[in-house]
């Protein structure tokens, strides 16, 4: 099993909801939740005009490989109920691969580090909450 860290975003619709159902999916496709951090309400990314969103951090294990697994967590995207729309754009749920056990993929469709987190502050306090429990 590796250790992975998945972000979960939301700001359409049962925000809270939207993350509970993607946490709720995840063990179903072999993906064990090994910690959380808290929900935070964050400021929109990019396209300014759009409501806050919810958003978490997850520390999990799995046995799937970064490409399958980044297949998988937009299947649950789709399951849940996403509708593509603009880049950074307002979505009714998002699930991000941000850290992949050390290991670093740049790859068409797939960079691990995500390439935002050093931007994206919320993301940073979020994985020290997932460190500090």
């Amino acid at each position: 099993m590796t250790r992975v860290w998945l972000a979960l975003g939301s700001n359409l619709g049962d925000r809270a909801g939207y993350l509970e159902a993607a946490r709720q999916a995840l063990p179903v496709v072999g993906i064990t939740v090994v910690r959380r951090s808290r929900v935070a309400e964050t400021e929109p990314v990019g396209i300014r005009d759009q409501p806050q969103f919810l958003n978490q951090v997850l520390e999990v294990e799995t046995s799937l490989e970064p490409r399958p697994l980044l297949d998988t967590v937009k299947r649950i995207e789709r399951q849940l109920g996403r509708t593509a729309r603009q880049r950074w754009g307002p979505r009714e749920i998002d699930i991000d691969i941000l850290r992949y056990n050390g290991r670093i993929v740049d790859e068409p469709g797939l960079h691990i580090p995500h390439p935002e987190l050093q931007n994206r502050p919320f993301l940073l306090e979020l994985l020290k909450d997932i460190d500090s429990r």
